[in-house]
């Protein structure tokens, strides 16, 4: 369940759309939630049956149910076909046909991902990333909201950035047995993920900055005060790294946003100065 952590994206267009204050588009983005709770919960288990050998060498994924062998693998597969199926019934009926499409494209997307995706270095965070974007769009789909390509691009580089952080994390966990936990790691190296995670770092602040003061957004706002709100996304970004680099969570995104008061009340506190700037006028 700690994973849900990362469908809150689904809530963005909600907040950003000014429709957060409407009750029908709350029940409808919240419906949205649930729809990829689901979906993500089927999808990590077919890629736990998947990995169940390589999460074995894995000091920390070994004590998941199925490499440990808490859970057997038909029961697994068959708990992720009904979580998957109730998931695309349920986007369905929430917001129709598009939402669906946005849901079947993230299942898609993600067996594609388990499957052999994730053994292609660079295309594997691409993958990742793709998740996250399909969240925020989903959120705009099931409330009937223009879907921003500002969300898009911000969402897209955000989610690199974090999927690079990862795979750093994950061949610095592992040291000589990353190749043998995952081929596209023995692609890596700290210093190429080091580069690479620079590049999104810059990349994300940068747009996001843009955002705050385009056109587009300024229509919509009314002002050009989100930009007051660069700040908090700077030290969210820095805190993270500093958790990637000094406290060797840069594998675990959704342990370190649950478990870093810091990192955690830097993004209520984000929330917070977005609703007044929008909302309150």
């Amino acid at each position: 369940p700690r994973q849900w952590t990362k469908n809150l994206l689904v809530f963005a267009a909600l907040l950003f759309a000014q429709k957060a204050t409407d009750p029908t588009a709350v029940i409808e983005a919240v419906e949205a939630f649930l729809v990829f709770c689901l979906l993500a919960g089927g999808v990590y288990i077919i890629n736990d049956a998947l990995d169940v050998e390589q999460d074995r060498l894995d000091p920390i994924k070994r004590n998941r149910p199925l490499a440990g062998g808490r859970l057997s693998l038909p029961g697994a597969v068959s708990c992720a076909v009904v979580l998957v199926v109730l998931g695309l019934v349920g986007a369905y009926l929430a917001a129709g046909t598009l939402l669906l499409k946005v849901a079947l494209a993230y299942v898609g997307i993600n067996l594609l991902y388990s499957g052999f995706l994730k053994h292609v270095v660079i295309i594997d965070v691409f993958a990742v990333a793709s998740g996250f974007v399909l969240r925020a769009v989903a959120g705009a789909a099931a409330i009937h909201a223009v879907i921003s390509p500002w969300l898009i691009i911000c969402t897209l580089l955000l989610a690199l950035f974090l999927a690079l952080a990862k795979r750093r994390g994950e061949l610095m966990t592992l040291g000589e047995e990353a190749s043998n936990h995952r081929a596209s790691l023995a692609e890596y190296s700290p210093e190429l993920l080091d580069q690479m995670i620079s590049v999104m770092t810059a990349s994300t602040l940068m747009s996001y900055a843009l955002y705050t003061i385009s056109d587009r957004t300024v229509a919509l706002v009314g002002s050009t005060n989100l930009l007051y709100t660069v700040p908090f996304v700077i030290y969210g970004i820095f805190r993270y790294l500093y958790l990637v680099h000094q406290k060797g969570l840069g594998g675990h995104p959704d342990r370190a946003l649950l478990r870093d008061w810091p990192l955690m009340i830097s993004v209520l506190l984000y929330a917070a100065t977005v609703g007044v700037i929008i909302y309150v006028r």
